[in-house]
């Protein structure tokens, strides 16, 4: 009778009464939740990750390609995952760089408000003299227009072939060339009439149409409008940097399996997709502690910035050694393929993802 069977009560399986552990999930099959089995269970978990990351750590850092191939050869358990690792270091990276970033929002913010107030007491000091020279130059605008239209009358006149145009032809001739020259949109508009419709407290339309948008401008242009008006009266451009950066960890969960699909197209007979993604979250893993290093210290201490990119560089030849070890492929085909990926990734993608996310960052700041 000391066989009758009992169940588990996490997965429910039937079990046999001697066992002291579920052979199908491994919990123990008669535990009363104490204090000490919560804390027990907590901190035993708590250091098998531990315990498992710095048994990678050491590897990561001093032995390329080393943890990618021996997750390739079976040993999942001994070493951390490494999608586990590449979380676990960004989280880690991110909140040392929002430090940087604070630091960065702050200072650009304080400098370009600074510069809106320089900007007003401009316009306020000039205001008069603006005035004054807007006259004269009213003034001297039609002097010069009736010159204008005087010598393109005389010009139409003198060609025999238009002699029956009249003065109200020409002057829709003059009007519609002054248009064109006014269609040219962008956003180089006259910051100090700007500042004088916000001073007076003109409404976003009416500043809108100073900065040159007309009715018929589609939903889009009339956000990138509102966006860069949103700008100029705050000025806080290091809200746009702050949103920048935030969006910069999403983007690296694509940038990390488009940078495996340069390694499949360099590798297309070394195993499956899934191999190079294994040995990009290791790469991309021992990237981030070396950038945690870099932004860490400089928070206490200002590192000179050429060995903060000699640092940087350095990772170039980490990649070149993890290739060569993972792929056992030759030092001069591992070199020409790391510098391949490099210069494809560094040159292409990053620099198109930044202008995306950059766009992004600005129109939904």
């Amino acid at each position: 009778m000391g066989n009758q069977p009992k169940q588990c009560q996490n997965c429910e399986s039937d079990l046999k009464e001697e066992f002291d552990f579920c052979p199908n999930c491994g919990q123990k099959v008669s535990e009363e939740l104490t204090v000490g089995v919560l804390f027990y269970n907590t901190i035993s978990n708590y250091f098998s990750f531990d315990a498992r990351f710095f048994k990678s750590f050491i590897p990561l850092m001093l032995k390329p390609g080393y943890l990618a191939r021996k997750f390739l050869e079976g040993k999942r358990l001994l070493y951390l995952h490494p999608a586990q690792m590449y979380l676990f270091i960004t989280v880690v990276f991110f909140f040392i760089f929002s430090f940087t970033v604070r630091t960065q929002t702050e200072t650009l913010n304080k400098q370009l408000k600074e510069t809106l107030k320089e900007n007003k007491n401009l316009v306020l000091k000039d205001s008069i003299e603006q005035k004054k020279t807007d006259s004269i130059k009213i003034a001297d605008d039609k002097i010069k227009d009736s010159i204008a239209r005087a010598e393109v009358k005389k010009a139409l006149l003198d060609n025999k072939w238009i002699t029956g145009m009249d003065d109200k032809a020409i002057d829709s001739l003059v009007a519609r060339d002054d248009f064109s020259k006014n269609r040219s949109m962008n956003f180089d508009f006259n910051e100090k009439e700007m500042d004088s419709l916000i001073n007076v407290g003109a409404t976003d339309e009416e500043l809108y149409v100073a900065m040159g948008l007309d009715d018929g401008d589609g939903w889009f242009k009339r956000k990138l409008y509102a966006q860069v008006l949103k700008f100029y009266k705050a000025r806080d451009g290091g809200n746009i940097l702050k949103a920048f950066y935030d969006t910069v960890p999403i983007a690296m969960f694509i940038l990390l399996p488009i940078f495996a699909f340069i390694l499949k197209i360099l590798y297309f007979n070394k195993g499956r997709y899934a191999h190079h993604l294994v040995f990009s979250f290791y790469y991309f893993s021992f990237l981030f502690t070396v950038f945690s290093i870099i932004f860490g210290v400089n928070i206490f201490w200002d590192v000179p910035d050429a060995i903060d990119w000699l640092i940087a560089l350095s990772t170039f030849i980490y990649l070149f050694i993890a290739l060569k070890h993972f792929y056992s492929q030759g030092w001069f085909l591992s070199l020409f393929k790391s510098s391949v990926a490099t210069f494809t990734f560094m040159l292409f993608i990053v620099p198109t993802a930044a202008i995306i996310i950059g766009l992004l960052s600005f129109m939904i700041y």
